[in-house]
């Protein structure tokens, strides 16, 4: 992926999300999937654009999207033989379909085994976050660049999705509170593009898919962030299976938050990598 392809790229996002995804913004209905999710017209438009718009560009590339089956995801992430664009149509379909203005496309590029470009979009806000794999990440064209700063955990703010957490350390980081005030946005690809641009400071999820953090996750280790699971094995995997979040922007606050939350990362992570 080169920078003239991501631009390209970048235009077919942000004009499919302002033509596909806001004229249906606070006027659609939604219904609920197998799992319990909630899925939207505006979901389905949206990818079967995206999809189309791809496949003329890269006739040769795979694509896999959130409003798939599962079988047909499993039957495409199978296939190691070529690139594999992985879309959420809308990450943050609950925060779109109840009218709250967070919520982003989400498109990110598989290449043997390696998320190498990605592109998150907030229509709402106007602010499109890119990535490239090792030549780093940019909001509206301009470097993400890293920042290093003197915050404690016990002044951070805290990006912590409870939901997903087991009840013993969700109760253990009400009571106790190790960062000074907390946030949900409901979108895990605004969080790592949040992250990113230090709107946070540490962060905390505990089960999100591939489609919903491997943009994000590109743009926010570009930016020089640090990252594991609870568990403090690497993030990102290539393939379908949930995975926890653990992450920071400044290494120093995120050794502080993995100390508090008890785990020692793999010493080979690198960048949250």
């Amino acid at each position: 992926m080169n920078n003239s392809e991501l631009e390209q790229l970048k235009a077919i996002v942000v004009r499919a999300a302002d033509e596909e995804l806001l004229p249906r913004f606070t006027k659609i209905g939604h219904s609920l999937k197998s799992d319990g999710s909630l899925i939207t017209e505006a979901d389905l438009a949206m990818q079967q654009r995206l999809e189309s718009e791809l496949k003329a560009l890269f006739p040769d590339y795979a694509f896999v999207g959130e409003e798939m089956s599962e079988a047909e995801q499993d039957r495409l992430m199978a296939d190691h033989s070529r690139p594999i664009w992985i879309l959420d149509p809308i990450d943050g379909t609950r925060n779109f379909a109840a009218g709250l203005p967070s919520f982003a496309p989400s498109l990110g590029l598989l290449q043997e085994g390696e998320i190498v470009a990605g592109i998150v979009y907030d229509p709402c806000r106007k602010e499109c976050f890119s990535a490239i794999k090792g030549q780093g990440s940019w909001l509206n064209g301009k470097p993400i660049q890293p920042l290093h700063t003197a915050t404690a955990l016990t002044q951070s703010i805290g990006l912590i999705d409870y939901k997903r957490l087991d009840r013993e350390l969700a109760c253990r980081l009400v009571t106790e509170q190790p960062f000074s005030s907390q946030r949900s946005i409901g979108s895990v690809a605004l969080d790592w593009c949040w992250l990113a641009t230090h709107r946070c400071h540490v962060y905390l999820h505990g089960k999100q898919r591939l489609w919903d953090y491997a943009a994000g996750f590109l743009v926010f280790a570009e930016a020089g962030g640090q990252a594991c699971t609870l568990d403090g094995e690497a993030l990102f995997q290539p393939h379908l299976q949930p995975r926890s979040a653990v992450a920071a922007l400044d290494e120093d606050i995120f050794n502080e938050w993995t100390r508090w939350l008890g785990i020692r990362p793999n010493p080979s992570l690198q960048d949250g990598a």
